[in-house]
């Protein structure tokens, strides 16, 4: 598959070839939706269980009469009505840790990046350095590529550093280093942005 490379002022730069085996596989709906599934359990904290009342040591001995005490008739210090007593209906300790395995996890990352490809949102740059790390300059930059409201842009090893000073203030650009392409990022963005090196990169990840 061959795709225009561009520069940041709108300019051509050749093409480059993309691995058909990447960027050329059919998506598939039931895949992409198990990865992300997998993805989002996978990043939820595991809540801190509270002690209810066969957790907590507190007597069980009745403290008082029956009948005649003027109070009512408690017989377990355990009670959630007590200092020191259990919690009622506490939150409990669940597990977010869902598998999933690294084939279909990586045939994810395939249809996901084949999805922007085929839906024409893939875009090849040259590189992302910005004059003088300015936010207006990228703008201006960015309103002659028209890219979508939400753009993910993914860079080599490291984002550029003139880059991601400059699309700090920009809330609807992302910027991610190669290492991070991730099935969610890429499908919740209107379009997805790589670069030579990010290419590559994501070239020598599936082929390693």
């Amino acid at each position: 598959m061959k795709v225009k490379v561009q520069t940041l002022d709108a300019k051509g730069k050749g093409d480059i070839d993309l691995n058909d085996e990447i960027f050329g596989v059919e998506p598939r709906a039931d895949i992409l939706h198990r990865v992300v599934t997998w993805q989002l359990e996978k990043r939820r904290a595991t809540a801190r269980g509270a002690r209810e009342r066969g957790d907590v040591a507190r007597t069980g001995k009745k403290f008082g009469r029956q009948k005649g005490g003027g109070t009512a008739r408690h017989g377990n210090r355990r009670a959630p009505n007590f200092i020191g007593g259990g919690k009622a209906h506490g939150p409990r300790v669940r597990d977010f840790n869902p598998s999933l395995n690294k084939k279909i996890r990586v045939l994810g990352l395939r249809m996901a990046l084949s999805s922007k490809a085929k839906a024409g949102q893939l875009i090849v740059m040259d590189n992302l350095t910005v004059k003088d790390a300015k936010t207006k300059v990228l703008k201006n930059d960015l309103a002659k590529l028209g890219f979508g409201r939400t753009t993910l842009v993914i860079d080599g090893d490291a984002v550029d550093t003139s880059f991601a000073l400059a699309s700090g203030n920009l809330f609807d650009i992302n910027v991610l280093p190669a290492i991070g392409a991730n099935v969610y990022d890429i499908l919740k963005h209107d379009t997805l942005v790589l670069t030579r090196a990010a290419v590559e990169k994501l070239e020598a990840r599936f082929n390693g």
